[in-house]
């Protein structure tokens, strides 16, 4: 069972081929074109660093978000597009799920951060045991201070990583002190082969849906909603 992964939802983009119990090939791109330019070239890459056909494919993962809207447009676009032409099924992965899966034998808490802009992230909270990982705390968006407070309550080590790590990681060290750990650079971006890898368990167990039916988790509002919003509401 072959199954491609997709992420697109950070400046990074990801794809990757994986079946059970093997990552086959992945390519990463962290440039500054964008990622409707870089995507089918690296999908196209990827299935021939793999050494195999697209109709070999058994399903399409893809990372639904939180994170750019404009990257999640392509991304799930995409995805859709070619799960439609190869008639697959597609499992939407959340993408902070995509970034805490590589740390699943970390112990105590992990916390994916994703710049959200406007002095938020984009987050979760996630706790390894001997069980595996599990979520505490579904995606939400808010700011560090307040994400600090709630950490602290749980009184664990807690293992940052994402694209938010840069901006605020001093904030975060001043505010949680010694509880405050950050993972490497390297498991720092969500990747093609994490969304693929929780996108076979996904399918296995039934959850694929159709392309069409696939629907991104912005968590908040565009800026552009805002404003539409704001502009109806000054002509009542």
């Amino acid at each position: 069972m072959y199954v491609l992964g997709i992420e697109a939802a950070t400046p990074v983009a990801s794809v990757a081929v994986v079946t059970e119990g093997k990552i086959i090939s992945e390519r990463m791109v962290n440039n500054r074109r964008t990622h409707s330019v870089n995507l089918l070239p690296m999908v196209r890459d990827t299935l021939l660093d793999a050494g195999i056909d697209k109709r070999e494919l058994s399903g399409i993962a893809v990372s639904i978000g939180p994170g750019s809207f404009t990257g999640l447009r392509i991304g799930m676009s995409t995805a859709r597009t070619l799960a439609q032409v190869l008639k697959l099924p597609v499992a939407g992965v959340p993408t902070l799920d995509a970034l805490a899966y590589p740390l699943e034998g970390y112990a105590g808490i992990v916390c994916p951060l994703l710049n959200a802009r406007k002095s938020e992230v984009y987050t979760a909270v996630y706790k390894n045991d001997k069980t595996g990982q599990s979520c505490l705390r579904p995606a939400f968006a808010t700011g560090v201070e307040q994400l600090s407070e709630l950490l602290l309550s749980y009184n664990e080590q807690v293992t940052f990583l994402g694209d938010g790590v840069g901006e605020y990681r001093d904030l975060l060290q001043n505010l949680m002190g010694s509880k405050a750990r950050f993972a490497p650079e390297c498991v720092s971006f969500p990747r093609g082969a994490a969304v693929a890898e929780l996108g076979l368990i996904m399918l296995k167990s039934g959850a694929g849906q159709d392309p069409m039916t696939l629907l991104p988790h912005y968590v908040r509002q565009s800026e552009a909603e805002i404003k539409w919003q704001e502009r109806c509401k000054s002509r009542e």
